[in-house]
Formats: structure tokens, C-alpha cells, sequence
């Protein structure tokens, strides 16, 4: 079976739905090891890599959670196809330029993967949709618990668990929510919650982590330090940090509605017409009107809209997914091309939002 025969179709992925999904689109607990013996990827030779993904693949595979999981090594894939689990958040950027002996494990659910010799020995990470935060900590550390019974860890009573990456030692988690915050952004609040956040110890990213930007209002919250903290200690300060998020971004929302709400429809009717109607888009503009049009979709301003339908284009309009779809040969104008192509016949029976359809206030109709 190849990754593609294997993968959920998008439209299945993005019915997923959880706790607060409105805001909180998917949690993330992630675990680096190392086996005992072994040099770090980044520092082992090409023997080395491959022997140790001999030792902690095939461990991985036997665990109960990864039965009828897809298993392979990354020189097997193509760049597309890594692309591809990429944009699904499936592995990080850097599995995809990882020398060989690195290798992939994905349960069959695509709810737990574990990445092999990519910066550690093992990334391994439990994703769930909403805010689950405590639920992928509990399942990701059933399987930590079970491989560490066939895996010789790389660990000391005084500082933990050895990691490639001075940042991860100690407890080796990260633990991230994927925050959908168009209220904050649109009421010039995001900066300082960021501040706030960073002054917590905490990290502030973009749609695909350290590095890049927060396309389409998405932003990762994580820890950054996992040393001197227990890791639930770690999960329930995560947890906490993003119900107060959360809850800034319903107030954003709620004082963008009775304070300026033809500015917020202006927003969203705007992000409705170029998406309807453009005949070539890029995929960053894309993911920004796509945003508008999923706080539309939660406001009720597209009564007749899928609900599934943004977070499936979201998926569908990134750049490895259309060249899987339509060709493996497309230059950035064919692909902004027929991006548009599609969005235009996927929002073809939309009706454009109506402003009369905008909630109300405390039971009063918003006032400009």
C-alpha cells in the first residue's frame, strides 16, 4: 500500500471534529528519544542511521497501537509525497530532507506517528482534533511507556532524557495546540497575547511550527522548555494557557460584533468574493481568505456552506495536494491556476453571506 492508498481523502480529515474546534483546530503532544549506544542523526554515519532504524522501527510497528499502521523509509517517498504529510501536519519539514535511514511509522487512525531518525531517534506524537490536550498526552505516553519497555533510552537520573537538541532534554515533550484566531488579529489584540504567552516561558509559531508565519490566522502555541517540569505539570500549564486564549478570542469575536460588525462583514464578504470569483490565487492568499470564510462559517453568516468545507480547502488548495491531484509537474502560476478553478466550483452553491445574518449581542442587534 503507498501513502496515498493509506492517508484519510481530506474530506474525511477535515470532518474530524473535537472539544472548542471553532478556535482550537487540533492538539499535539510530541515525545523525542534516543536509544542508548547510538550516535544522534544528525552526528551517526549512514550505517549507523540505518542500523538504528533497524532497532526502533520494527519496535515501533509491533506496538498494539500500530496495528495496520503504514510503515516505510523516507527514501521510498517521493518529495511530493512528503510534501504532502507535511501540509497534513503529519511530519515536520525536516523528516523531509533527513539523510538516509530515516523512516516513518502512522498509525492506522493517523492519530499517532513516529518519526525516525530525524533530529532524535524517535519524534514521536499523538494528534487529536479540538482541544484534547490531556487525551494525546495520556495516549502518546501509553506507547512512550510500551517502547520503552523494548528500547534501551538514552537517560540519566540527573537530566533526563538525552536529546539532539539542548531545549528538549529532561522531559523531551512538546506539547502544541493549532489555534484558529481571526478575532484577535482582526481587533489588533494578537500581539500582545503573544507577549503575554512568551513571558509565560511559552512559544508562539506558524501554521507549520519555528520558522514560518501564521498563514491563515492559525498560530501554534508549545512549551519551550522541558527541563525542571513534570510533563503533566507541563500538559496542564499548556492547558490552561490555551483556555485563556480561547477565551480572548470568543471576547474578540463578541466585541468585534458589537462594536464594528459592517467592519467584519466587510472582512468576510471581501474574503467571499475573491474566493468565489478569482481566476488565479496564490496559496498564501488562499489560506487568509479561506480564514475569513471559516469565521463566515462560525458566525452563520453561510447558512448553506458544509461545515467541513473551509477546513477540507484548506487542505485541498496547499500546493503538494494540487499537484497530486491534478499533475506532478506544476510551476506556481499552473498551480495558482487551477486553485482557483477549484475554489470557484467548490463554492459555486454558497450563497454569498448576508449581513442580516450576523449574531447578536446580548440578545440586541449588533450596532455599528
Amino acid at each position: 500500500m503507498n501513502i496515498h492508498e493509506f492517508l484519510s481523502p481530506p474530506a474525511e480529515s477535515a470532518r474530524r471534529e473535537g472539544p472548542n474546534s471553532r478556535i482550537v483546530m487540533s492538539s499535539r503532544v510530541r515525545l523525542a528519544r534516543n536509544i542508548r549506544g547510538y550516535a544522534f542523526p544528525g552526528w551517526a554515519k549512514k550505517a549507523e542511521r540505518i542500523r538504528s532504524m533497524e532497532t526502533v522501527q520494527p519496535a515501533v510497528v509491533s506496538l498494539p497501537q500500530m496495528a495496520a499502521a503504514f510503515s516505510d523509509v523516507m527514501d521510498n517517498l517521493t518529495l511530493l509525497d512528503k510534501n504532502i504529510l507535511v501540509e497534513r501536519h503529519l511530519i515536520s519539514r525536516e523528516l523531509c530532507h533527513a539523510k538516509a535511514g530515516a523512516g516513518i511509522v502512522i498509525s492506522k487512525d493517523q492519530s499517532c506517528v513516529v518519526m525516525v531518525n530525524e533530529e532524535d531517534h524517535l519524534r514521536m506524537q499523538s494528534l487529536r482534533p479540538g482541544f484534547q490536550l490531556r487525551q494525546a498526552w495520556t495516549a502518546i505516553d501509553t506507547v512512550d511507556s510500551k517502547l520503552e519497555k523494548k528500547l534501551d533510552y538514552a537517560f540519566t537520573p540527573e537530566l533526563g532524557y538525552l536529546t539532539a537538541c539542548p531545549t528538549n532534554l529532561g522531559t523531551g515533550i512538546r506539547v502544541s495546540a493549532m489555534l484558529h484566531l481571526p478575532g484577535l488579529v482582526l481587533s489588533e489584540q494578537i500581539n500582545q497575547i503573544i507577549q503575554a504567552v512568551n513571558k509565560l516561558g511559552l512559544a508562539v509559531r506558524g501554521l507549520y511550527g519555528e520558522g514560518t508565519e501564521a498563514l491563515g490566522n492559525v498560530f501554534q502555541v508549545s512549551n519551550q522548555m522541558t527541563l525542571g517540569e513534570s510533563e503533566t505539570d507541563i500538559v496542564e500549564k499548556l492547558t490552561k494557557v490555551v483556555a485563556q486564549i480561547v477565551e480572548h478570542e470568543e471576547n474578540g469575536r463578541a466585541s468585534l460584533l458589537e462594536k464594528k460588525p459592517k467592519v467584519v462583514f466587510n472582512h468576510i464578504g471581501r474574503a467571499y468574493g475573491i474566493l468565489a470569483n478569482a481566476h488565479s490565487i496564490s496559496s498564501k492568499e488562499t489560506m487568509n481568505l479561506l480564514s475569513l470564510l471559516r469565521l463566515g462559517g462560525d458566525l452563520a453568516l453561510f447558512p448553506d456552506m458544509p461545515g467541513a468545507l473551509v477546513d477540507e480547502l484548506f487542505i485541498i488548495t496547499q500546493p503538494a495536494h494540487l499537484q497530486r491531484q491534478f499533475s506532478e509537474k506544476l510551476n506556481a502560476e499552473e498551480r495558482d491556476l487551477l486553485r482557483a478553478d477549484m475554489l470557484r466550483d467548490r463554492l459555486r452553491n454558497v450563497s454569498r453571506p448576508n449581513p442580516e445574518n450576523l449574531p447578536t449581542v446580548d440578545g440586541q442587534k449588533a450596532k455599528e
